[in-house]
């Protein structure tokens, strides 16, 4: 039904993809004024709408420039407040939102803020906190801001030239904007991934002379964890009747993973940033244990009973993890 009601949008998608590009236009000439700023930012963003892993592309970056003084500008979608707000030790889930929580809470030494004007959360984070480098999380079509670097986000499954335009596709931005970009990761590769294919894929993305192409594989932890950091080993859940809980834009890599893996669940889907209703919750209570994803779970921590996340991360292969690295450093 969904994809019936998508197609027949199609006449909606070719004006919102006009509306996108006469947009994209007015910055490129001049129009629309995009301003730098004095501390380096590296944007971290993608063309369509979730699911291509930038919350945890921010979190590789946190842990490869742990060298230097980091701060995290995000929206804070969906969040209850308003205007620029920096993370404190009292800050909550409904004032941050879910994404900029998870990486307080992971990475309580490191400033995170959230801002729906880019412009005004950069100039606040120059004022109260001065850091070496501002990471800019999901802000690839903010063109108010214009970053020091850029790394552009397609998910190996979806890479952005075979997409098409909201409401028909997933794309929020225009194609062509790509070439915006420093570096294109594409995401959520399979592991080992054969150097033939990234070749055919590097060549189907056709980056600009000035771009870098890299490929990255999630990583899952070996063990879940719960609210108060106890581990807990996947086997040591036995023949639980269990409940997998999501509410992020694409899930199927982690149910793979668990079904790979023989854990047997009962898989709850939701829409990305779904705010659980407590019929919802009760719901979740019915089952022995419960995991969710890492976002989803600062969301449910303390409603739920046997509550269980499983960590993910971003890995590259030491070649380009490396290389990486090295780009971003000599821009800062």
């Amino acid at each position: 039904m969904l994809q019936f009601l998508r197609k027949i949008a199609f006449p909606f998608s070719l004006i919102y993809a006009l509306i996108v590009h006469i947009r994209n236009y007015l910055f490129d000439w001049g129009v629309f004024k995009s301003i730098s700023y004095k501390t380096p930012t590296v944007c971290v963003g993608n063309l369509s709408v979730g699911g291509t892993g930038k919350t945890p592309m921010v979190e590789y970056l946190i842990r490869t420039l742990s060298n230097h003084k980091i701060a995290v500008l995000s929206r804070g979608y969906k969040r209850k407040s308003k205007g620029f707000l920096l993370a404190t030790p009292s800050s909550t889930v409904a004032e941050l939102g879910d994404e900029p929580f998870q990486i307080h809470q992971k990475f309580p030494n490191i400033s995170v803020a959230v801002d729906a004007d880019r412009r005004n959360g950069i100039m606040q984070l120059e004022k109260m906190v001065q850091p070496d480098v501002i990471l800019l999380d999901d802000a690839f079509q903010h063109r108010k801001v214009k970053p020091k670097f850029s790394i552009l986000l397609t998910a190996y499954g979806q890479l952005y030239p075979k997409d098409w335009y909201l409401p028909t596709g997933n794309l929020r931005d225009a194609k062509r904007e790509a070439r915006r970009a420093n570096v294109i990761v594409v995401t959520k590769c399979p592991k080992n991934l054969a150097k033939t294919e990234k070749d055919t894929i590097t060549s189907f993305l056709r980056p600009k002379p000035h771009q870098l192409v890299f490929f990255s594989h999630l990583s899952y932890a070996e063990k879940l964890k719960d609210d108060k950091g106890n581990e807990l080993a996947l086997s040591e859940l036995g023949d639980q009747n269990i409940a997998l809980v999501t509410g992020i834009a694409s899930p199927e890599p982690l149910v793979q993973h668990l079904k790979d893996i023989g854990i047997d669940f009962q898989h709850l889907a939701f829409a990305d940033h779904h705010n659980f209703a407590s019929d919802e919750i009760e719901k979740f209570k019915q089952y022995d244990s419960v995991l969710t994803t890492e976002k989803d779970f600062v969301r449910l921590s303390g409603k739920v009973e046997s509550l269980f996340y499983l960590e993910i991360a971003h890995e590259f292969d030491l070649v380009d993890g490396n290389r990486l690295k090295e780009v971003i450093e000599s821009q800062l």
